[in-house]
């Protein structure tokens, strides 16, 4: 398009051209960062539920509810296509249930029964052997499911029914059941298992081996709050199982404020994990500083990544664990920023072939493994003389990553919905340090991502959306194919889409959940910023004119 072209161009090009200043928005999300340290998520029909059947003494239950109701899907489920939607519909169902057992007869009680009935039913259906649910890797997934199932089945009886809900097929409560006996002997649990708490039943409450974790109110730090607001697991789940009955009548403790603050801050509906303070921060500037925004970044979200890193990493956020990922991330933009830090907390969590996301994991990221070979490639590129054993490990990691590749040129990962999430994240560190070892698998990706684009110029796994398509943007432009053949074309398709699928100030309009946790979530930065650092790459590959 020459810059004559540009004089002719429909509004939504104009945006960008025109009052639409990718590096402003840019700089104003970061300043977001720092005005809301808790960070930004959505809310979730599953840690709603738990809060609304364990907590109706709680601010803004009468919310909760009506949050619930909206959100129930035609079909009577909650939550994603697939089996994404079995944890958060036993959630509601069984929320629905604890509530129609308190409330009164009246027309609220009428509308909050047809709601149970239609949950009860479709649950019903995926109970059965030949459902075809398949349930995706989900943290605590083989806890929650039994662990309300059991209570639903309580509610059910105590109304006379003689129905029940099965468990799905080679699902059992074998562990669920030895946890909530290690609960009940007051052995401590590992941490990692604290932001599920609430799956351990009447145990959870008071739990001695549980411990509270200070945090700064959302709008402060905990210098400036003297830590009088904690949570348990960064989960209000967790938290309002841990207070048990006693929350009610205990307003100045510590988690009860924390509460209170997430329900403030969400009108009644609460997310899986609060805060994540430092996931939010290092994959928000990790995404803008590799697609090459121009934007400074405060001295004070430099040192909140640093400062955190202990000998073990860092938690993605206060009450939770530390991780390989959210340590790799953190370490990565770091050396972005640069003030790139030694990656040695990472050897924590070395195996033999790769790294895991804490000890005692079951199973595999490539994700995780990506932004820890980001995190010792460019902390290489910044001390080419850094010790031998950090070659070794990015060679280990390479070779791994190219092993877990799909046949058609894709990776699959645990903690996203999208393979295009992953995709972008194992190619993105495989061409910036795998070698030309790994040229071929980086080209099989960037094929595949060419081969699936969508009619209307998007991907996306369900349907086309912002998110995915800005990371099947940054693994077609930020790899070494300028020659692979019809990729300027699609990038042309892609930008299209992306810009008629934003505002005016670069926010999805349409923004899915597409992040795992106990339930699936939307961080709301981390997404904006993969969204302008595509915009930003895309204008410059086809308008250098511009820059």
């Amino acid at each position: 398009m020459s810059v004559d072209d540009l004089l002719t161009t429909t509004t939504t090009e104009q945006r960008l051209f025109g009052e639409f200043d990718v590096a402003a928005e840019a700089r104003e999300l970061v300043a977001g960062l720092v005005a809301e340290p808790w960070g930004q998520v959505s809310a979730s029909p599953y840690e709603t539920g738990r809060v609304a059947g364990l907590a109706p003494w709680l601010a803004g239950h009468a919310e909760r509810l009506g949050f619930l109701l909206a959100a129930q899907r035609p079909d009577g489920g909650w939550g994603a296509p697939d089996g994404y939607a079995l944890v958060p519909t036993l959630s509601a169902t069984e929320a629905l249930l604890a509530e129609l057992r308190r409330e009164p007869a009246g027309p609220d009680r009428d509308v909050l029964a047809r709601a149970a009935h239609r949950g009860v039913e479709v649950l019903r259906r995926w109970s059965h052997p030949d459902s075809g649910l398949v349930l995706p890797d989900m943290p605590a997934i083989e806890l929650i499911v039994p662990s309300l199932v059991s209570l639903i089945n309580g509610h059910l009886e105590a109304r006379g029914s003689v129905e029940r809900l099965d468990l799905p097929a080679g699902m059992d409560d074998v562990k669920l059941l030895a946890i909530r006996a290690r609960m009940a002997s007051g052995v401590e649990i590992p941490q990692k298992l604290v932001h599920a708490l609430e799956v351990v039943g009447e145990a959870a409450a008071g739990a001695s081996g549980v411990v509270p974790s200070p945090i700064g109110t959302a709008g402060g730090s905990p210098e400036t709050t003297g830590g009088a607001v904690a949570t348990i697991g960064a989960s209000p789940a967790a938290g309002v199982a841990w207070l048990g009955t006693a929350g009610e009548s205990d307003p100045v403790n510590p988690v009860r404020r924390y509460l209170e603050e997430v329900v403030a801050g969400f009108g009644g509906p609460v997310p899986c994990a609060l805060p994540i303070t430092v996931f939010e921060r290092g994959w928000t500037l990790s995404w803008l500083r590799r697609a090459g925004i121009p934007v400074d970044v405060p001295l004070e979200l430099v040192a909140s990544l640093g400062d955190v890193v202990g000998p073990t990493g860092v938690p993605a956020g206060p009450g939770l664990p530390p991780d390989a990922d959210s340590t790799s991330v953190a370490l990565h933009a770091l050396a972005l920023l640069g003030v790139p830090r030694e990656p040695d907390a990472l050897w924590a969590y070395e195996m033999d072939t790769h790294f895991c996301t804490w000890r005692g994991e079951e199973g595999a990221s490539p994700t995780v493994n990506a932004h820890v070979l980001d995190a010792f490639g460019e902390y290489l590129r910044c001390d080419a003389a850094a010790a031998p054993r950090y070659a070794a490990t990015v060679d280990k990691l390479s070779t791994w990553l190219r092993g877990c590749q799909g046949a058609e040129g894709s990776w699959l990962d645990r903690w996203h919905v999208s393979p295009y999430y992953a995709t972008a994240c194992c190619s993105l560190a495989l061409e910036e340090y795998g070698g030309g070892e790994s040229a071929g698998a980086v080209r099989k990706a960037v094929r595949w991502v060419l081969d699936t684009q969508r009619d209307n110029g998007s991907w996306g796994r369900w349907e086309g959306t912002a998110e995915e398509t800005a990371y099947a943007l940054q693994t077609l432009l930020l790899t070494g194919t300028a020659d692979e053949e019809g990729r300027l074309e699609a990038v042309e398709r892609a930008y299209r889409f992306l810009l008629g699928a934003v505002t005016e100030r670069g926010v999805p309009v349409d923004a899915p959940t597409l992040w795992h946790d106990k339930d699936l979530y939307l961080p709301v930065a981390i997404v904006r910023a993969a969204v302008l650092g595509a915009l930003h790459l895309a204008r410059c590959a086809l308008y250098p004119v511009m820059e």
